[in-house]
């Protein structure tokens, strides 16, 4: 099998910033593996909290080269590489190798009956209430928007976004900048307002404050949701779990997350890092089984592949076989 690796640019529209930084590139690693007349595409952005970069992706890659270029499962994958950005290019390879091996789509592979457009979140990055409400009122055409927080200021944005988009269905994610005050002062009144989540309000590992809380908007596990071993820590803290594939290392175990998590009672909503359409394209299969979406990575950058994934405002459409899988 050949196998080759590149880093990619994908220039967000704007800035955009959250909690812990702010970003003007999504950098991401693709990764191409070719059996003959088959070939099989991935690309991860890795964890920025847990210390990946693009050069760190493709330095792992590169010490596995020999193995994957042997040829490898996708269980045999999950021994030889841990969950990240590196492991996940590979596995989403994988799943759309097969695919194009077996003419079959990679959700047939998963064992899905069928597949549905689904609706994606449009993501408003940390601004000014003001800035951010006359980005909500430009969205009109995404009826899910999702806004960054910081821990000051934060209920002055989303009033002003709420009063731009009344219509909206409102989610808001802290990063884990929040303090436990924030989270007592704040979720009562976004409550009032309609908010329907909130993501990651405190950091992770420093959330046992959580236990017993009662919940006047349902809490989403972000950070502290990384891979299936991480549930145990998570139960009577959170409702709702938030699965990438970047922290899973990939499909494979985002769908033993998801069904372990649904088993478990939570339920599911599945997130990106950023990226092209060829990022976002395994997403859509664990979308299936989510209320909450957040798959907009192309929405927010300058450009994309070719082909893409098709938006109509926030409806996403299955990804074309010559695309993934």
């Amino acid at each position: 099998m050949e196998i080759e690796f590149r880093k990619m640019e994908w220039p967000y529209r704007r800035p955009f910033r959250i909690a812990y930084r702010t970003k003007e590139v999504a950098e991401t690693v693709h990764v191409r593996l070719t059996d003959g007349p088959h070939v099989g595409c991935g690309e991860a952005l890795g964890v920025s909290y847990r210390g990946e970069t693009t050069e760190s992706i493709l330095a792992q890659l590169h010490s596995v080269r020999a193995a994957l270029h042997t040829g490898i499962s996708r269980g045999q994958l999950s021994v030889l590489m841990p969950a990240g950005g590196a492991r996940n290019a590979v596995d989403c390879a994988l799943w759309d190798l097969e695919a194009k091996r077996t003419g079959k789509r990679v959700w047939d592979l998963a064992g899905f009956a069928s597949v549905r457009p689904i609706t994606t979140d449009h993501t408003i990055g940390i601004d000014t209430p003001e800035v951010m409400a006359q980005i909500g009122a430009a969205l009109h055409r995404y009826p899910v928007l999702k806004l960054k927080l910081c821990g000051q200021d934060d209920l002055d944005r989303v009033l002003a976004v709420r009063a731009a988009r009344p219509d909206a269905i409102l989610i808001v994610d802290a990063n884990q900048a929040w303090t436990e005050r924030d989270l007592e002062e704040l979720a009562p009144k976004f409550a009032q307002i309609g908010v329907k989540l909130i993501e990651q309000p405190l950091p992770a590992g420093k959330d046992d404050a959580l236990l017993n809380y009662a919940h006047p908007v349902p809490l989403c596990a972000d950070e502290s949701c990384q891979t299936t071993e991480s549930l145990p820590g998570l139960v009577g803290k959170y409702q709702y779990v938030n699965i990438k594939l970047d922290k899973t290392g990939g499909l494979t175990e985002a769908l033993r997350l998801a069904s372990e998590a649904a088993r478990q009672h939570f339920k599911l909503m599945v997130g990106c890092m950023g990226g092209s359409s060829l990022s976002m394209a395994p997403g859509f299969v664990i979308a299936q089984l989510c209320e909450f979406v957040d798959l907009d990575g192309p929405l927010l950058a300058a450009r994309d592949v070719s082909p893409s994934i098709q938006y109509d405002g926030g409806r996403m459409y299955p990804p074309e076989r010559a695309l993934w899988g």
